[in-house]
């Protein structure tokens, strides 16, 4: 899941960063609101962590002109001020859930996750498909109710073909949610992680793989028939 983060303090932005890329996630900063628009307008996002206080435009005016041009990213907005109007400003402007300073992450990383099962559908708390489940909250995954140990990317990875399971990922959406949005290495490093991930979740003597490589398109966890 790739986040964005709009955020003006150094230490605040620093914190949610190292946060939420130890989960798995991968976070994109900006620490003013007009960076914060452009990077939401050019760069796809799964959610958007908004503070209000910005220099350059607040986070209502951000969230508006998102709204305004048809980015319905779902939108966390964050603010110091806890107040009720400034909590109805900022859904009115367009956010999808409000959360005030000071916060806990264990919260935050609820509103995420609750955003994302709104905004897909209402999806379940549990991912599953092919025998794999995944808990997003624990960040654990089972193959056929049995444990599996996987890294923080490998976890990222199996969620996002959870979430699109049925549809064919291609090696670019994965690099795109992923890794960082930085990231400009071989593309390989996309086939060597399923590599390694398939020895982790495969069963032996499996009729078919549970992460199927469809040549020249991506990847596909699909239902088991």
């Amino acid at each position: 899941m790739r986040i964005l983060v709009v955020e003006d303090e150094p230490d605040v932005a620093a914190a949610l960063t190292w946060g939420l890329e130890a989960e798995g996630y991968v976070v994109d900063v900006a620490d003013n609101g007009v960076d914060g628009l452009w990077k939401a307008t050019e760069s796809p996002h799964d959610v958007i962590v908004l503070d209000v206080m910005l220099p350059g435009m607040d986070g209502y005016q951000v969230c508006r002109v998102l709204r305004e041009r048809g980015i319905w990213t779902p939108i966390l907005m964050l603010t110091a001020l806890d107040e009720d109007l400034d909590h109805a400003e900022g859904l009115d402007s367009g956010a999808d859930d409000y959360l005030a300073k000071p916060f806990s992450y264990p919260v935050l990383l609820a509103h995420l996750r609750s955003l994302t099962r709104r905004v897909l559908g209402a999806r379940p708390v549990v991912l599953t498909a092919a025998g794999l489940a995944l808990d997003p909250a624990a960040r654990s995954v089972t193959r056929d109710g049995t444990p599996v140990n996987l890294t923080a990317r490998e976890v990222a990875v199996v969620e996002y073909l959870l979430r699109e399971a049925g549809r064919v990922v291609s090696k670019s959406k994965l690099l795109e949610h992923c890794w960082d949005v930085h990231f400009d290495g071989d593309r390989a490093v996309v086939e060597v992680l399923m590599h390694r991930l398939r020895r982790k979740i495969e069963a032996p003597g499996a009729d078919r793989p549970i992460i199927e490589t469809v040549r020249g398109q991506g990847y596909v966890i699909r239902e088991r028939r």
